[in-house]
This record gives C-alpha cells, structure tokens and sequence, in this order.
C-alpha cells in the first residue's frame, strides 16, 4: 500500500478494525502506521526537498575534525563512569510515522525503569505545561555524567549516522517515541512530514520554557518554511543554546544539593 500515491481505495476490507467517524481508518505495518480515509486518496509518504541531504552531508564532513573526537571522549567517559553498554537504542517515529531505532550515549543507570517518564511526558501533553525536564526534579536514575550529557544534548551525539543513513536531518523535530505519537490529535500528527533532526527551531526557541502544543507549532512552522537558509541559522543558533541549558541545568543542580545538604547537616547534628 505504501507505494499506492493518488489511488483510491474501493473494497472490503473485513480486519481493518474501528472506523471512525469521520471514514478513516488506520492500517499496520510492522514498521509504518498508514491512514487512510474511505473515498479518498492514499498519500505517499511525505517528500524531503534534494538539498537538505545535501546540507547534512557537507555539514557534517565538514565538522568531522570536532565531532568525530567528541564521540570517541564520551564513549570513553560513559564507559567509566558507569558499568554497562556505551549506547543506548531506542525506537522512535520518523518521517511519515515511519518506526526506525535511534543510538543515543547511555545517560541512565543500567535496567532503570522507564515508565516515570513516559507517565511524566503524558502528564505534560495532557495538561499543555511548560516541558521542563524530569532531570531538574533530581531524578535519581541518571548515571554519574548523565545530566550533563543529557542537558547539553550531547547524548544524541551518535544520532549523526542515522543522519547519514538519511533517518534524520541535522535539523528537524525531535523524533518522539510511538506510544506518544499514538496520542497525539490530527493536527499534531503533521509534525512527521518533516525528516527528524538532532536540532531544529523548537530547541532553539524555548525548549524546555515552552508547552507541548507550542513545540507542535513551532515544527509545524518550521516544515512550512523550511529552506537552507533557515536550516543554517538553527545550526548556528543550536551551539549558544547548548551552552545556557548546560549553565542553567547546573544552576538548576546546585538549588537541589543545597536543601539535601542542610537536612543532612540537621539529622548529623541531631544525633
């Protein structure tokens, strides 16, 4: 079905499931989520214009003398700063909600339960709150270094070949995991017509300062505008951005310590 563009689907079809209201219906496939609206069209899968492959690859090529030495240094510390794998693999939505597995550098303590965040992401989509991160709480699951990885988004590092595999773009929104794009409303859904990316106008303009339903907007936003141009300026902006999370996450970090460290001072001086 995937490669049926234009064509409109007319016969019975008995297993597809729930209809809804509106004549849509979704079907499965191990890798691919395909909805179709009865009496109408299929689509293809969305196009990605020839430059941005282009852009990626001189980007990247280009910035080989720093990245690639980065990789190797984390790859270092992940391993002795904590016992067990360097990377870490995960299944995420891409274009055209398309599955497919992205590498990111270890950031948790080995077998750490994952179902505290994904209820805290789910809280955050439902109530449209600002998406401070679970990190600035003090989340105790996090490995020696893992915050910092995580607030400088240095664990996504390895996320450069996907880009090369073309998953990816060097700029695009954030992939995000399938059991959140299940919730996600129709409008919502049109964020995967543009290729994923390591950086891209939401992490530039916010992040973390910004509701769900503003970080949609802004992909939304950058899908319709998207030039080199444009991709450009996010990349350049992406360094300085870096650079405040990290600031600000260890402010962040030291405002926690300070009233862990005075009431462990009081029971010391109560015994």
């Amino acid at each position: 079905m995937e490669e049926l563009n234009e064509t409109t689907v007319a016969a019975h079809l008995p297993d597809v499931g729930r209809v809804t209201k509106g004549g849509s219906f979704a079907v499965r496939s191990p890798t691919k989520v395909i909805y179709v609206r009865i009496g109408q069209s299929v689509q293809s899968e969305p196009k990605v214009p020839g430059w941005k492959s282009v852009l990626d690859l001189v980007c990247i090529l280009l910035s080989l003398p720093l990245w690639l030495p980065l990789i190797l240094l984390l790859m270092l510390i992940t391993r002795i700063a904590s016992p067990g794998p360097i990377f870490y693999r995960q299944q995420r939505v891409g274009l055209g909600g398309r599955h497919f597995s992205i590498w990111k550098f270890r950031t948790m303590k080995v077998n750490t339960e994952t179902q505290t965040h994904e209820r805290y992401f789910e809280e955050l989509m439902r109530n449209n709150c600002r998406m401070t991160k679970l990190d600035t709480r003090g989340d105790p699951r996090l490995a020696p270094f893992g915050r910092i990885l995580r607030a400088s988004g240095l664990d996504e590092l390895p996320q450069i070949f996907n880009v090369l595999c073309g998953e990816m773009s060097l700029v695009g929104p954030r992939p995000c995991l399938p059991n959140e794009f299940a919730r996600y409303e129709s409008w919502q859904r049109k964020r995967v017509n543009a290729l994923p990316g390591l950086t891209g106008l939401w992490q530039v303009s916010g992040k973390n300062k910004t509701t769900f339903n503003e970080m949609i907007r802004m992909d939304l936003s950058y899908h319709d505008n998207m030039s080199i141009l444009l991709d450009l300026k996010i990349m350049l902006k992406t360094g300085a951005t870096i650079i405040r999370e990290v600031f600000e996450s260890q402010q962040t970090a030291r405002r926690i310590q300070q009233p862990q460290k005075s009431n462990r001072s009081r029971r010391l001086c109560q015994s």
